[in-house]
């Protein structure tokens, strides 16, 4: 135990699981499903938060206090981008939940905390540094890319700069792949709000894990973020689930580098799509015009979005009537600057829009502006205070 705590003098590791189980399915060494595993058996959590794959092109959202059930949801999951958000609002009032997020699930929760819809005491998260997701649709038409039939694909895997997927047929394995950029030059690859994201590594959450800055594919880079995280990491290294190294000063060097430069190419991305900034202000009325008269009001980007805490009688909703003249709904005029200062650009609403509105773009145009002008950065720090914050929002476990 004595060399376990002199290891312990840091804030950046290099971990792996000590299960060879774990660490042969999780990715780079299974950090992040031992720490789970020995958070529950040890009483450390009440229940894990993880994503069961059915496909490379589906994953479900599972709430489990099995540890076995955990194992069996080890590795990366690129082809479902699901944002984990309204579940640990759902759960998250009597349990306490450990959960892997990447850095748009970090945000939402964050800022969810701040509405008060959930108690970050109780949430324990272990943060995915994150290059990508992929919407499963693109993934199928990466494969048909790669003359794989899309249904025979049975992995994929993200890593230097450079898309994998293995198919199985007939007993025989193959293995596809093609650098990021040449792919998303002829159209295929990642999700939009992905491409054009900065916030690459989780430092909001409580540990912020990933393979950059290891010199080992299996062995996970770990930085511990908040008190929270040292104490869920510390519970895994103590009970001997987890092994660990003091991280090398060349690795976090690495580290930081890579972040860089995923941050000015999201930068380029996001230059490139605006199909907007070169526009007149009346060329650009017609554009939001022109795209949101297509919206049917099913309501679906309000239910995914991590950010939003507001109930059945949102003003969005309640303000709306389909049979009014505007050129604009209401619908979507109060959506919009409802979250101007806290939309984090994550790009659930777009995901599942069934008219196919560029949610994102709309939405990041009007909001960064204000965020940028109110020097506001939301899911970032959960002692900063929404800038429109204005009432204070219901919460059902204050009546518990």
């Amino acid at each position: 135990m004595e060399e376990v705590k002199a290891k312990m003098n840091s804030k950046y590791y290099l971990a792996w699981a000590k299960d060879e189980g774990i660490r042969k399915k999780g990715a780079n060494g299974g950090f992040v499903t031992a720490t789970l595993v020995s958070a529950l058996e040890n009483d450390f959590i009440d229940v894990a938060l993880v994503v069961r794959k059915k496909s490379v092109y589906e994953g479900i959202p599972v709430l489990t206090s099995d540890a076995e059930v955990v194992k069996e949801c080890a590795g990366s999951l690129h082809g479902a981008p699901i944002n984990l958000t309204k579940y640990v609002v759902e759960h998250a009032a009597k349990k306490r939940i450990g959960l892997p997020t990447k850095p748009c699930d970090a945000r939402g929760i964050i800022e969810q905390a701040k509405r008060r819809q959930v108690s970050l005491e109780n949430v324990f998260m272990i943060g995915l540094n994150c290059g990508a997701t992929l919407h499963p649709l693109r993934m199928r038409e990466i494969a048909s890319y790669y003359a794989l039939d899309p249904d025979s694909v049975v992995r994929e895997e993200i890593k230097e700069g450079k898309i994998f997927l293995v198919s199985e047929e007939e007993g025989e394995e193959k293995e596809k792949w093609m650098k990021i950029d040449e792919l998303e030059a002829k159209g295929y690859g990642r999700r939009d709000a992905c491409k054009s994201c900065i916030t690459k590594i989780p430092t909001m959450a409580d540990l912020a894990c990933g393979i950059w800055g290891s010199n080992d594919e299996k062995k996970t880079f770990v930085e511990v973020c908040s008190e929270k995280g040292g104490a869920i990491f510390e519970n895994a290294v103590d009970s001997g689930y987890v092994e660990i190294e003091e991280a090398p000063e060349k690795g976090i060097e690495t580290r930081q580098k890579k972040e860089a430069g995923m941050q000015k190419r999201a930068a380029s991305w996001k230059e490139k799509m605006d199909e907007v900034s070169g526009l007149s202000r009346s060329e650009r009325f017609e554009f939001y015009v022109d795209a949101l008269k297509n919206c049917i009001h099913c309501g679906a980007c309000k239910a995914v979005c991590p950010v939003c805490a507001c109930e059945e009688d949102a003003k969005c909703l309640e303000m709306n009537d389909e049979r009014d003249s505007y050129a604009i709904s209401m619908y979507n005029v109060l959506r919009i600057f409802h979250l101007m200062d806290s939309c984090i650009h994550c790009g659930q609403c777009e995901d599942v829009c069934p008219v196919d509105i560029p949610l994102t773009l709309i939405q990041r145009r009007f909001s960064e502006r204000m965020q940028h002008r109110l020097r506001y950065t939301p899911g970032m720090d959960v002692m900063e205070k929404p800038p429109l914050y204005e009432t204070e929002l219901r919460w059902s476990a204050k009546a518990e």
